[in-house]
């Protein structure tokens, strides 16, 4: 194992995961497990910013995430497992951070005016400071490299840029976060918009071989096609973003790709084939899901160590920062006050 340096990312639980983080997260995290120490980030906190009146359904989404990321690849035995809220260091750096941070900057945040538009509500302390306590997650864990997608950059660019300012002020104490971005095309949700939850165009992870041969039925494709034997478009053709992503055989997607065009293949036989390509491609990973979300207990415990390790690097920088700041007392305390294994912590899932 060649370790280049340390990962942060994560996801909110806002429910199961779909093709589009399989896709455009999961098999990335995976793959970087080996040449990386990885934090992987469940993200709770964040999940109030719009959720904070469904405390049931933050809890379920959250033993949905974690059996989604194992199922995917994601190793404990090999990566770090992190309870966002469990680790109050998350929250104490984050309101640290917010003194060298301006309203006016973070309301030039492009996240942040599209959530109020999608809310539609006057927008909430939590949700302007949303990239602050983002800020943090990176920060406490000191990590060089954060795998997101082009939507995140802003974010990642903030991050540096109070990481900067702290270095500045203070002394060298945290690293510049760099973007590591996903290098495979965004998943079109089965509406050709972005695949969302709140859209309903999603395919899960957990849905079975007949739901998402279902879904795949039902998919948007070349509106300017009439009739089966019409001449088709395969570009910004949600069929075949999904066969050049899923399908092993690329000769037999280019083979596909010319009928279509041809007018010599229909869209529902072109369909019937993504879903079974689809299907076969899945079905390790439903087995394996379908296993795992079976045992709760054993999924909080895998988070609950992961929590519990990622708690003393946490402590460790939060400790730094404070005596960097001239809050020497509270550091101090910190530094002889005994980690205890935190028995709330499987009060979270329940």
């Amino acid at each position: 194992m060649v370790n280049q340096g340390r990962i942060l990312t994560g996801h909110r639980p806002t429910g199961p995961r779909h093709l589009g983080h399989l896709v455009g997260t999961l098999r990335t995290w995976a793959s970087l497990q080996d040449a990386y120490r990885c934090f992987f980030l469940i993200a709770d906190l964040h999940v109030m910013t719009t959720d904070y009146l469904h405390p049931a359904l933050i809890k379920q989404s959250t033993i949905e995430v974690i059996a989604d990321w194992l199922a995917a690849g994601i190793d404990p035995q090999r990566s770090t497992l992190v309870l966002q809220s469990a680790v109050p260091e998350h929250t104490q750096l984050g309101f640290l951070l917010g003194m060298l941070t301006t309203v006016s900057r973070l309301e030039r945040v492009p996240t942040y005016k599209d959530q109020i538009q999608a809310l539609g509500l006057s927008p909430s302390l939590g949700l302007l400071s949303y990239p602050v306590l983002q800020a943090a997650d990176i920060l406490l864990y000191r990590a060089d490299r954060v795998p997101v997608g082009e939507d995140q950059l802003p974010h990642i660019e903030l991050a540096r840029e109070i990481a900067q300012r702290f270095n500045q002020a203070y002394g060298t104490t945290f690293p510049l976060p760099q973007a590591i971005l996903s290098q495979t095309p965004r998943l079109p949700g089965t509406d050709n918009r972005m695949m969302h939850t709140s859209y309903g165009n999603a395919i899960y992870l957990r849905d079975t071989p007949e739901e998402t041969t279902r879904k795949i039925m039902s998919m948007f494709t070349d509106p300017t096609r009439i009739h089966a034997n019409d001449p088709g478009h395969v570009e910004n053709n949600p069929l075949f973003t999904y066969l050049d992503v899923f399908d092993p055989n690329p000769g037999e997607v280019s083979g596909l790709k010319e009928l279509y065009q041809a007018g010599q293949v229909g869209d529902v036989a072109v369909k019937q084939h993504l879903a079974g390509v689809v299907n076969q491609s899945l079905a390790p990973l439903r087995e394996k899901r379908a296993s795992l979300i079976q045992r709760p207990d054993e999924l909080v415990e895998m988070v609950r160590a992961g929590t519990s390790l990622a708690r003393q690097t946490a402590r460790d920088t939060l400790t730094e920062v404070q005596e960097r700041m001239g809050l020497d007392l509270s550091a101090t305390w910190r530094k002889h006050e005994p980690l205890r294994d935190d028995p709330t912590l499987v009060g979270a899932f329940c």
